[in-house]
């Protein structure tokens, strides 16, 4: 007999409210009327806080959604003849219904990862089209910070992916949907935002926040100074400009508050710990390894899995390996993850069965 399922969910940190400091910016930026389209206060004063956080000058285009942020980073970097070079479990590549590629009319190369990585030896083979008038030119590198996979590159990684890719030409995206769980767990706090984006070399990335608390708000950040006009553009093309930008300022100037956002992302983070730490117990090593962020992916049997998952629902991951994925948010508590393990140790047999 199963207790009430948690009151969070393990589907995914999309699945998450939004963080009441958010909803009371949103609140306090709807008195009167400001300035449309990114000309308000609150559009001037983030842009600001981005320069902060970063430590230096920025350009910010704030964005609506996460699909959007990244046609809108890529749009503005891409050149006519130029692909963009990705991984097979890139977001760009396998959970956006091609848009880029639609939209855009560019190409995307895929190369297989390992554990949702991009490799050095890819962009390597990959480069050995350029020159050639037959081939997509690869004129960018996306690779993503956390990946799909709930991993990280090291500042060393990313360091080095910069440095091939510029040697031949190409620029370097950086798809920051998690991008705080990453920073939150190199344990530098903004400092280590900078080691991993500014100091490595990356050209050009898309901020995330909807999946840490906020309710509808990203960001495209060059890292290098951007033609401010040619941006907006780009972005009003895409789909990317709302009328009333100053809530998606208010958003973002909650969560860079006294690095609020981190704060949010490092809470996340260790309810996963915890949550891997109670699973290992039940499942042993079919609880996977330990995660980076805020994702583990446990194998379980099937119908174990589908009773679990009626109960409180999560994705299938890997159909093959009998994977799924289980992610914790801002707002999931000791008690959702308490509440949870019982519904595991419910359908699983004793570690001893699993070792």
């Amino acid at each position: 007999m199963f207790p009430d399922p948690p009151k969070c969910s393990f589907a995914s940190d999309n699945a998450a409210g939004i963080h009441p400091a958010v909803l009371d910016a949103i609140a306090a930026a709807n008195l009167g009327h400001a300035l449309a389209y990114g000309e308000d206060d609150w559009t001037r004063q983030v842009e600001g806080e981005f320069n902060d956080l970063f430590g230096r000058e920025v350009s910010v285009l704030l964005t609506l959604n996460g699909t959007g942020t990244n046609i809108l980073a890529l749009a503005t970097m891409l050149q006519p003849g130029e692909s963009v070079l990705c991984t097979d479990w890139s977001h760009i590549n396998d959970d956006e219904a091609a848009a880029p590629e639609r939209v855009l009319s560019t190409k995307l190369i895929s190369t297989p990862s390992v554990d949702g990585k991009m490799s050095v030896d890819s962009i390597h083979a990959r480069a050995e089209a350029l020159g050639n008038i037959h081939h997509a030119q690869p004129g960018i590198l996306s690779i993503t910070q956390a990946t799909e996979w709930g991993t990280t590159y090291s500042v060393d990684e990313i360091g080095e992916l910069c440095e091939v890719a510029h040697s031949y030409g190409m620029r370097v995206h950086l798809d920051g949907a998690r991008i705080a769980n990453a920073v939150a767990a190199l344990g530098l706090g903004t400092e280590g935002l900078r080691k991993m984006v500014v100091e490595t070399g990356v050209d050009t990335m898309s901020f995330g926040g909807t999946k840490n608390g906020l309710m509808a708000a990203e960001a495209v950040i060059h890292l290098t100074p951007y033609p401010k006009l040619l941006g907006q553009h780009l972005r009003k093309q895409v789909n990317q400009l709302g009328s009333k930008m100053r809530f998606v300022a208010a958003q973002f100037l909650a969560a860079l508050h006294d690095d609020q956002w981190l704060a949010w992302a490092s809470h996340a983070n260790a309810m996963a710990q915890q949550l891997h730490r109670g699973a290992s117990e039940i499942l042993g090593d079919a609880a996977g390894p330990p995660p980076a962020v805020n994702s583990m992916f446990p194998v379980l049997p099937n119908e174990a899995a589908t009773v679990l998952r009626d109960w409180c629902f999560f994705w299938d991951w890997n159909s093959v390996t009998s994977q799924h994925r289980w992610m914790t948010s801002w707002d999931t508590t000791q008690a959702d993850v308490d509440r949870f393990l019982e519904g595991v140790q419910l359908v699983m047999p004793s570690v001893e069965h699993h070792n």
